[in-house]
């Protein structure tokens, strides 16, 4: 098992603590139920988990935080027919997935054995990236055509005052 030492990239980024302490996580994800993980866009993504045998009610999907929880309990039916071969994996599970900053579950539904959980980056717009004008001078705060507004109306007495 490799281990891997993070402790340069903290030196180099700000406010990424989380994410490098996600990366040095060794635990290894288990391998049942398999599942996909898609990007569908810029800000939406998609987890497709194959839980054949499971119905809608015997699956629990839930956001607390940044974690999202997935989880599959089997109801104990009263009879149980003769199994001659058992192909489908039908024991109890749980996943979870540690979701980025915004990130929420849009939707999920459950089809032909398929799970489908679609998530979306809600990022609010006081903290998207915006452009910030640069201005030079001591009134940099004043644009251009601000500027020509004071300038107007700074030389409008002057010429009143000769014309009288």
């Amino acid at each position: 098992m490799k281990t891997y030492d993070f402790t340069p990239l903290f030196r180099s980024t700000i406010g990424f603590d989380r994410l490098l302490d996600i990366l040095g996580d060794s635990t290894a994800r288990p391998g049942w139920p398999p599942y996909n993980i898609e990007k569908m866009g810029d800000d939406r993504y998609s987890i497709k988990m194959a839980i054949a045998g499971f119905t809608p009610q015997e699956v629990e999907v839930i956001q607390q935080g940044n974690t999202l929880a997935i989880r599959g309990e089997k109801s104990a039916e009263g009879e149980e027919p003769e199994v001659l071969h058992r192909g489908l994996a039908l024991r109890n599970f749980e996943q979870s997935f540690n979701l980025a900053d915004y990130v929420k579950v849009a939707s999920a539904g459950l089809e032909n054995g398929l799970l489908s959980i679609d998530l979306v980056r809600e990022v609010p717009e006081q903290l998207r990236p915006r452009r910030i004008q640069i201005g030079s001078g001591t009134n940099a705060a004043i644009s251009h055509q601000d500027n020509r507004h004071q300038l107007s109306d700074q030389s409008q007495p002057v010429r009143q005052a000769k014309a009288a």
